[in-house]
């Protein structure tokens, strides 16, 4: 071995491997060494406009992505990729503008550069996106819906960005709008994206995308301080939503005609404990039983609890109230339901 201290072992990459170790710069896909491809998010290049029937591009750069060949970084300088082709004169048609990446690895064309193609669609009765080539390394610019020439033609071409994807760094957050990316599965649990369409940050639960303040549905486990009762053909629902250590919850008992109320002070488990905060907790409530009466009262969470008590008037004077129970304000039958609204602290 040679005894040169400036002497170093050579070492070597194919480009395949290169373009693998820029995976980690990019949003990854849910597979492995996966990535999004896509533009920037508030990055104005790459815009497609027209002039007349010329298709023009703007300057920009982008990111793309192929299985096993790996992250393809590319850069476009302006450019036009053709004109439009005449309009049908009965239907209208969707061409494609997209920008590609030449791989002689992948396309045996002995380049290795990238351009913007505009790819004409079929005019149809329901037109529809044209597809590029199988082998094409590409990301979708532009859609440009040409209408047709005869009668109820409805004008100018337009241009769409509907198709164009965005990317950000992994641990970004991703602004999402299309159909597409709205309904895609997060990748890990914490994930987070910006829903442009209902204006709010969503995180991955590791099942579904939630944003803070969104509605859950919950079923609260009834109980009675003696005996627990039994809810038979009796309907029990509540929602919550949460936004920091604010809960947000409302429900409602329906008993039925096989419900048993049980024996002592009625209780419904929490959708999350409350808080050790030294304080009592108060919302509304009221016991409805139909044909009877309407006793208006409220109910209560006590500090680090993990039930909801209820309270209502028993009679009409002002002086009297008692703990809802299966006897209480009178016995729960049928036609007898409980409703709820309370908003707590969160135990964390």
């Amino acid at each position: 071995m040679p005894t040169d201290p400036l002497w170093l072992p050579s070492i070597s990459y194919d480009e395949t491997e290169l373009r693998k170790m820029d995976s980690p710069l990019v949003m990854a896909d849910g597979t492995a060494l996966g990535s999004r491809p896509g533009i920037r998010p508030g990055d104005p290049g790459l815009t497609v406009t027209l002039s007349g029937t010329t298709v023009n591009i703007s300057t920009g750069v982008a990111t793309l992505y192929r299985p096993g060949q790996g992250v393809y970084r590319a850069f476009l300088a302006a450019t036009s990729p053709g004109t439009l082709t005449a309009a049908n004169a009965s239907f209208s048609r969707i061409d494609l503008v997209y920008l590609r990446v030449w791989d002689t690895a992948v396309d045996s064309s002995g380049l290795r550069r990238a351009d913007a193609v505009l790819l004409t669609g079929t005019a149809s009765a329901t037109p529809v996106v044209p597809t590029p080539g199988a082998t094409e390394i590409y990301i979708p610019l532009a859609t440009i819906t040409v209408p047709s020439t005869g009668a109820g033609g409805t004008g100018a071409a337009t241009v769409s960005t509907a198709v164009r994807q965005i990317t950000v760094a992994p641990g970004g957050i991703l602004p999402v709008s299309s159909p597409t990316d709205i309904a895609s599965a997060g990748s890990y649990v914490g994930q987070a994206r910006f829903n442009t369409t209902r204006l709010v940050p969503e995180y991955w639960t590791g099942t579904a995308w939630t944003g803070q303040g969104d509605w859950s549905s919950f079923t609260p486990t009834w109980t009675a301080s003696t005996i627990n009762p039994i809810l038979g053909n009796g309907t029990l629902t509540s929602r919550w939503t949460r936004v920091g250590r604010q809960i947000t919850w409302i429900g409602l008992m329906s008993a039925g005609s096989t419900t048993n109320g049980g024996n002592g002070v009625w209780a419904m488990s929490l959708p999350t404990p409350s808080a050790a905060n030294g304080v009592v907790t108060v919302g509304s409530a009221n016991y409805f039983n139909q044909g009877d009466n309407d006793y208006v009262g409220v109910c209560q969470i006590n500090s680090a609890s993990s039930v909801l008590t209820f309270s209502v008037k028993t009679a009409s004077s002002s002086s009297s109230y008692g703990n809802v129970s299966n006897s209480a304000p009178v016995a729960a039958g049928s036609t007898s339901n409980l409703r709820w609204t309370i908003v707590y602290e969160a135990a964390g």
